[in-house]
């Protein structure tokens, strides 16, 4: 194998890490379902059913309802992430920050069809980011711009047992698209220029528990597949023909929903996330592959809801996530636990008719960072710096019953 080979071998490879790594960056991994669900930190958001978004949580929850229920809603994420204290190739460069806004819309609908029977379809996003280092950033290999979307179609249908117990199920389409760019050429091209896509099918199960109307408690699956992304891959050499697989993790999730009165209830949720499943990274045809050492991280969640009148309805929450990097880590994927201060309220239009607005501010951690990557024999080039990521999270919703 001749030097350009294993140069060529190298860059593709470090693109795959790097685009990867940002479309499954836990540090990025949206909760970005409702806006409901956004002002309580997403606590408790499976049993609780105030509106048709509960459904994204745990299928179960639609035998809730007795009437036609329609949700819809935008999030915006704007990140905030900081690099500092930045040497490469062993030599200062100067702190910048990075980041950017992603909007995940959504919507959900659910059509019960007697009194034990519920189908119900949605469209909301899983993933999305965007982070972009400025034009002439010295560490533009590590850096650069990554720009991470999905879609969610989910079609899903649930039984009420019982008055105690209900079981629900649906498929899920999930698409998901990405741009990478790196390592500028004084030419005014991308080292690196990646534009993929592709579509996977995963499923979901749920089941609810309902002691009465005000207890309820919720055990949610959701089955993440592995996507095959294809598109233009722009390095020496175009690798276009080949697709990267990208395994996505599965996650197991418990609520609960008390009211303790007619004004206050509490809820909570526990998830489980399977980022042990992101252990490679390789292309169909068997070209490349990077190991990853990815860890389950765990999200535990707190809220409380005040109805405080007919009109208005008060809500707030705080979730701790924990990271899903090890000893991998990155200045483009800043990783690290996670703490979510959330609030909102919904004001109801009239009877049927609600709005809701949530808001998060996301937290991180500083993280200490190392790189490296050989590009070809005697090329290595290297950074280290330190990360720290956090985020606001803006979301309003309009629902109604029919």
């Amino acid at each position: 194998m001749n030097k350009k080979q294993i140069f060529t071998r190298s860059v593709i490879t470090v693109a795959i890490a790097v685009a990867s790594s940002q479309t499954m960056a836990a540090g990025f991994q949206l909760n970005a379902q409702s806006a409901t669900g956004l002002g309580r930190a997403f606590s408790g958001d499976g049993v609780i059913a105030d509106n048709a978004s509960t459904m994204a949580k745990n299928a179960a929850s639609m035998t809730l309802f007795d009437a036609p229920a329609l949700s819809l809603g935008m999030i915006a994420i704007n990140t905030d992430v900081h690099v500092k204290n930045t040497q490469y190739n062993n030599r200062p460069i100067n702190d910048t920050s990075i980041g950017g806004t992603s909007y995940a819309p959504n919507i959900y609908y659910i059509q019960p069809i007697n009194d034990k029977f519920s189908v119900g379809a949605s469209l909301y996003s899983n993933f999305g980011t965007k982070t972009e280092f400025k034009d002439g950033y010295k560490a533009d290999l590590f850096g650069g711009l990554t720009d991470v979307k999905s879609v969610n179609l989910g079609l899903s249908a649930a039984y009420r047992i019982n008055q105690h117990f209900s079981v629900g199920g649906g498929l899920d389409v999930i698409y998901g698209s990405g741009k990478l760019q790196r390592g500028a050429l004084p030419n005014g091209k991308n080292l690196i220029d990646i534009d993929a896509d592709g579509v996977a099918l995963g499923y979901n199960l749920g089941t609810i528990y309902e002691y009465n109307q005000n207890n309820r408690f919720g055990l949610s699956y959701r089955y993440s597949p592995t996507i095959e992304a294809k598109g233009d891959i722009h390095a020496p050499l175009d690798f276009s023909n080949q697709k990267l697989k990208i395994p996505l993790p599965s996650m197991l999730e418990f609520s609960g929903f008390n009211k303790l009165n007619d004004k206050f209830a509490v809820h909570y949720s526990i998830q489980w996330i399977e980022w042990s499943a992101f252990d490679q990274l390789s292309t169909t045809g068997g070209s490349f592959s990077k190991d990853y050492q990815w860890q389950n991280s765990w999200h535990y969640s707190l809220g409380g809801t005040y109805y405080l009148n007919n009109d208005w309805t008060l809500r707030a929450g705080y979730m701790h996530d924990t990271s899903a990097q090890g000893n991998l880590t990155s200045i483009s994927v800043p990783d690290s636990d996670r703490n979510w201060l959330s609030g909102g309220f919904t004001y109801h239009l009239d009877s049927k008719s609600t709005i809701d607005f949530g808001l998060t501010y996301l937290i991180g951690k500083d993280v200490n960072v190392s790189e490296k990557q050989q590009l070809a024999p005697g090329i290595s080039p290297s950074v280290t710096a330190t990360t720290r990521a956090n985020a606001w999270l803006y979301g309003l919703q309009y629902s109604r019953s029919f």
